[in-house]
């Protein structure tokens, strides 16, 4: 199948004219290219008001953008979202998917207008495109392996995430993320691996993030297992997300915060095997140089260090 688009496709900016979370959805397509030059505008301005979920875990979704579910042997290329109401693109229960040299975009205080979401897919590569949102530039959540993502340049936004994970019980893992050969640029987050206390087992491994710029960047390196985007989350146990065999190598650039690598991990499961290697991240404030936090964490590091590593 080869949905091509041209010109400009704009959403209905009623809300009530959406049955479902979706605006254009693909369920069950194997072998599917989605292609033209054409750009989606999610007409999202309006809906963003109505948006509960940055407040309440008991909110209603907004329609996302682009969504795949059950597809198999998928290329996006050469398409560009503006302004979602939710997500832009969300790939879920997916397999082997292509997006290469798109371009997302939407107001950085747009709420939870991430650019690329995957979830319980493998074999998704993400790679030459442009993303600018008000939330994860990408997110990569629960049962997703085998993911790659190159030559990306991210900002405004919250980063390239994993996670949130831990949210639900019996959650799949995580295994498998390659991040190299991308730049950030004024976002809150650089590379992030996040998940909520008081969460049920399960495990994120074998994530590797190389050769990445960060340009003013607030916490450029973070893994933070007391994650909470509400006004209050259950702090009374830790995580139990156990983390391990996390890879930083030649990390570079300018931290908008003095902690320029904070790795806060679960005292019930403490990060295992993590490695720093090759790092360069300074502090652009006036007064005193970057710093790194550990908490909980056991690995190594090598190579330069700025700031001085906590492992």
């Amino acid at each position: 199948m080869v949905f091509q688009v041209k010109g400009v496709v704009k959403a209905h900016t009623d809300l009530n004219k959406f049955e479902s979370d979706g605006w254009i959805q693909f369920h069950y397509v194997n072998g599917l290219m989605i292609t033209g030059g054409g750009t989606f505008d999610g007409q999202g301005a309006l809906a963003w008001p109505h948006n509960q979920c940055p407040k309440s875990v008991q909110c209603k979704l907004l329609p996302t953008s682009i969504k795949l579910i059950f597809v198999t042997d998928a290329t996006i290329r050469g398409i560009s979202s503006v302004n979602s109401k939710f997500f832009h693109m969300n790939i879920v229960e997916s397999k082997n998917i292509k997006i290469i040299s798109v371009k997302i975009s939407a107001p950085g205080d747009s709420p939870n207008t991430d650019g690329i979401h995957i979830g319980e897919s493998t074999g998704v590569k993400i790679s030459r495109s442009v993303i600018g949102t008000g939330d994860d530039c990408i997110s990569v959540g629960p049962g997703s392996s085998n993911i790659s993502i190159s030559n990306v340049f991210c900002g405004p936004g919250h980063g390239i995430s994993v996670g949130s994970l831990g949210k639900y019980p019996n959650e799949e893992d995580v295994v498998g993320l390659h991040v190299r050969n991308c730049t950030l640029t004024g976002t809150t987050n650089g590379v992030r691996i996040k998940t909520f206390a008081a969460s049920s087992p399960s495990s994120a491994s074998n994530f590797t993030f190389e050769d990445i710029v960060m340009n003013n960047v607030y916490n450029p390196i973070i893994i933070d297992q007391e994650y909470c985007p509400y006004s209050s989350c259950n702090q009374e146990s830790p995580s139990r997300v156990k983390i391990s065999g996390i890879s930083f190598t030649n990390i570079r650039g300018v931290s908008a915060s003095p902690v320029a690598v904070n790795l806060l991990c679960s005292k019930a499961v403490p990060c295992q095997n993590v490695q720093l290697s090759d790092i360069n991240l300074a502090y652009n404030g006036q007064k005193g140089e970057s710093r790194a936090s550990c908490t909980n964490v056991k690995g190594a590091s090598s190579g330069q260090q700025i700031p001085p590593s906590c492992i």
